[in-house]
């Protein structure tokens, strides 16, 4: 009895978590209660809540999942071969995010509340920040081996700028859907540049 419910337990998890990307990418982040998205699933709020433990654990699901899904899109763990592909693909995921504010609303809201070690999407957000960190840092050591960034700068210190850059980005967007991430990100990119070629230059 248990193998079979099982497996049937992880389908309808995943059902869920399909659902909620579509409806707080369709409907936006204030409008995808728990109401909405139990309706959706075919589940009563009890329900829904049960897979997940917590509100809040069902919104990391489904932002873990969204990572999920762009990791496969835009191959986010493959190190770049230069700054401009770097930036390109980080340009890629902020075109992609004005088209789902939802998810961009769910994200920034949730991060802010996470900072407490007590939250439970604290662990998730942790994570995701250390990861990023690290694969960020390897990326620009690599450039910077390859003479596309200046040898005294430190490519943690730079990794963490980037991540706060994308993420502030995103917070602003919350009060001024007029700015463009996309050509904000590739500014970001075009100063990384410029930093390459002064020091390709000094070498000459």
């Amino acid at each position: 009895m248990t193998r079979r419910s099982y497996p049937k337990g992880l389908a309808k998890r995943e059902e869920i978590l399909a659902t909620a990307l579509e409806v707080i990418a369709e409907h936006g982040f204030s409008g995808a209660t728990l109401r909405e998205l139990a309706d959706a699933s075919n589940l009563s709020i009890t329900g829904l809540v049960h897979h997940f433990g917590t509100k809040e654990g069902l919104f990391t699901e489904v932002l873990r999942r969204r990572d999920e899904i762009d990791a496969d899109a835009y191959e986010t763990d493959r190190l770049p071969e230069t700054t401009a592909a770097m930036i390109e693909r980080l340009a890629s995921v902020a075109d992609r995010n004005t088209a789902v504010p939802g998810l961009v609303t769910l994200y920034a809201n949730l991060a802010a509340d996470a900072t407490a070690p007590e939250h439970p999407s604290h662990e998730y957000f942790r994570e995701r920040y250390d990861r990023s960190r690290d694969l960020g840092r390897d990326s620009l050591s690599r450039l910077q081996e390859r003479g596309e960034l200046p040898a005294d700068v430190d490519p943690g210190d730079l990794a963490q700028l980037m991540i706060a850059a994308v993420d502030g980005l995103q917070l602003l967007w919350q009060y001024d859907k007029s700015i463009d991430m996309t050509r904000a990100l590739r500014s970001l990119g075009l100063l990384l540049k410029l930093a390459g070629e002064g020091v390709r230059g000094t070498d000459e």
